[in-house]
């Protein structure tokens, strides 16, 4: 096998369950999550270019140096360094501290609470190993209970794992039931049994609302002090609390900043657009969804990844030569696809191409309604970006768009829905300035 082949199946098998953070030289870079990646050229030092929203890196991969069940280590080649680096993929299970449970220590509390909270029930298997096979993940402990004639499928989230694990650990119980299904075909699973660490149930408790009642779910939180399970009613638990942005603040930003962007739109109109962020009192603009610059109290800041840069008489050559390198590489057209400005955030790329016409995806969307991160504490989970919309006959839509596969997408597609259902049954959406004059 080439290098590069081993390369990207390496990469693709380490971080295709669990969570894993990524290190250079030994110092955090980024969560692996929501990041989009790519090993390009077939010789014996090939790139591997890693990016999200907030982050970019391209290195030249030398070796595999170590690649075992905790981490995927890489020795690598910066641009402009005589001296190898050390880039690494670590599971982030692995990575605990003194009050940490190990994944075995963690069967082992579970098993006995089990055993203690549910005397009528035998534990027929728990395992904490991942199962790649079957997508799932090893930071989460799973096992089936049998109760007389039928089976409850358990799955737990260990204490210190991240939000985002426990956030997402629904995925999973999911996955986990149809796999228990197969195993226990002679025993009906009546139900699914999701524990959580102490005080973390909240969005979980909010997406259950999005599944089919039928589908029995039992959620309980570990109380370490007294080290009982405690049941939650997720009807109270999952009232999470989102809040609207005024589409009137963003309008009126927008007015305000119109005046000191017009000449910068004006280099490219058809690829430059203005998007407002109400809390940080910021316009940022994109160039094909690739943020370049912004404005803030009256002055202009620009450059890919941070835009730090302030534009002044001085400077506006080197603003202008981004905008041709950008209309080079970020184009439909560009003769090099590899490049990081093409490759870059692809997402925001393809919410360009939505927002410039929503009938290309379907014909019934009224184009003069078109919303992006309504809400100012949720959304762009993971890279993934929801907008809100509207049919010609009054009907919301919801458009998730994600550029590659991902296991977390109808769940968050679904957390979304159910925060938006919510603000229109308040009156909130009309009472904030969306969707005007639509009934």
């Amino acid at each position: 096998m080439e290098f590069a082949a081993e390369l990207q199946a390496s990469l693709r098998e380490f971080t295709a369950s669990g969570v894993v953070e990524v290190r250079e030289n030994g110092g955090s870079v980024a969560p692996f999550s929501g990041m989009s990646w790519e090993v390009r050229g077939d010789g014996e030092k090939p790139l591997l270019h890693l990016w999200s929203e907030q982050f970019n890196l391209t290195r030249r991969v030398l070796a595999i140096t170590d690649h075992s069940e905790q981490r995927l280590a890489l020795a690598v080649e910066r641009f402009g360094r005589a001296k190898p680096d050390r880039l690494e993929f670590i599971r982030r299970e692995f990575e605990r501290g003194p009050r940490e449970l190990s994944r075995e220590e963690f069967r082992e509390r579970l098993t006995h609470l089990l055993a203690e909270q549910f005397p009528d029930e035998k534990l027929e298997s728990l395992v904490v190993s991942p199962d790649l096979e079957h997508s799932l993940s090893g930071n989460y402990a799973r096992g089936i209970l049998r109760r007389g004639s039928t089976c409850i499928a358990v799955l737990a989230v260990p204490g210190g794992e991240s939000s985002d694990a426990t956030d997402n650990s629904l995925t999973f119980a999911l996955i986990w039931l149809q796999h228990a299904r197969r195993l226990s075909s002679r025993r009906a699973i009546i139900s699914v049994r999701l524990i959580l660490p102490k005080d973390t149930c909240s969005t979980v408790a909010h997406r259950l609302a999005a599944l089919d009642p039928q589908l029995n779910f039992e959620l309980y939180e570990h109380d370490p002090a007294q080290d009982i399970l405690e049941k939650i009613d997720p009807r109270r638990a999952g009232n999470l609390d989102t809040w609207l942005v005024p589409h009137r603040e963003r309008e009126a930003l927008l007015n305000q900043a119109r005046p000191s962007l017009e000449a910068i739109i004006s280099l490219a109109p058809q690829a430059v657009t203005l998007h407002p962020a109400a809390q940080s009192r910021e316009v940022w603009l994109r160039f094909r969804g690739l943020p370049f610059a912004r404005w803030h109290d009256g002055r202009v800041f620009f450059g890919i990844n941070d835009a730090r840069k302030e534009l002044t008489s001085a400077s506006r050559p080197a603003l202008k030569r981004l905008l041709r390198d950008l209309e080079a590489h970020r184009n439909p057209l560009a003769n090099d696809t590899r490049h990081s400005l093409f490759r870059a955030q692809p997402e925001r790329w393809l919410e360009s191409i939505v927002r410039e016409d929503v009938t290309r995806v379907d014909a019934m969307l009224d184009q003069r309604f078109v919303y992006a991160q309504v809400f100012a504490n949720a959304g762009g989970e993971h890279g993934i970006l929801d907008l809100l919309t509207v049919t010609r006959s009054g009907q919301l839509v919801i458009i998730e768009l994600k550029a590659s596969e991902h296991i977390h997408l109808p769940l968050q597609a679904a957390d979304y829905w159910l925060r938006v259902r919510r603000q229109l049954q308040s009156g909130e959406i009309a009472r904030y300035g969306y969707f005007p004059g639509v009934t």
